[in-house]
């Protein structure tokens, strides 16, 4: 059995919120939610780099505050606005929302079951994961599912490079073990090949045209990585 590397981690942030959960990046900042507090942040990032023993919350500016109509679980920037998963009531039952940047939350469809957790886009679909099922579903314009993709394992996040998907995998109880991997969704039986060990327990995963982000919500840090060649 092949070792994996290490992700090759870059910056490492003090969240500038607690419990750091949904993440995603719009093509300028990030976008970030807090599971604790239910509130959603548009995010700048400093430049310097930080460790986790001096790392400072100056690293990691909140510009604005936004409060959503529900825990918002996963964020993804698609053509024509944000679609959030978000968990509404004593349930926590789950439903994808259009955002449009000026207030507006629209209610797009029930996940199934009313369970659901990361979003990614790939230019013209929605993709939404289901943890437990280990299953990502791509969704027509419609809110129909029109595929499903066995991933294998847990899933913690997702999102789109060059129409490949990364999503990182693995399992969250005992002890929280996760793997970055990539699949190509245009092959008709996709391959989920390993990539890199997450030497922590990862939620939500973004692309900002350079490098990966990701939540370590338990420890309120919020990591910037890239994978190695």
């Amino acid at each position: 059995m092949i070792k994996l590397p290490t992700i090759q981690e870059r910056k490492r942030f003090r969240s500038p919120t607690v419990t750091p959960q949904a993440l995603a990046w719009d093509g300028k900042q990030l976008w970030m939610s807090s599971r604790d507090l239910g509130f959603l942040y548009k995010i700048r990032a400093g430049l310097a780099p930080t460790t986790a023993s001096t790392a400072g919350s100056d690293a990691m500016e909140i510009v604005d505050e936004i409060d959503p109509p529900g825990i918002v679980w996963a964020a993804v920037f698609t053509n024509d606005g944000w679609r959030f998963t978000i968990g509404k009531g004593l349930n926590d039952d789950r439903y994808v929302y259009r955002y449009d940047g000026n207030g507006r939350f629209e209610k797009l469809f029930a996940c199934p079951d009313l369970t659901g957790s990361y979003l990614s886009f790939d230019g013209e679909n929605l993709y939404l994961s289901q943890w437990y099922e280990k299953l990502i579903l791509k969704y027509d314009k419609n809110g129909n599912i029109v595929r499903k993709i066995d991933i294998g394992a847990e899933i913690c996040g997702h999102t789109f490079v060059d129409g490949i998907i990364y999503v990182l995998r693995g399992v969250e109880k005992p002890n929280e073990n996760w793997r970055i991997a990539r699949l190509d969704p245009r092959e008709e039986t996709p391959e989920v090949k390993d990539l890199a060990v997450v030497p922590f327990a990862a939620r939500s995963l973004t692309f900002d045209g350079e490098d990966f982000w990701s939540n370590h919500r338990a420890a309120n840090e919020t990591i910037c990585f890239s994978v190695p060649n």
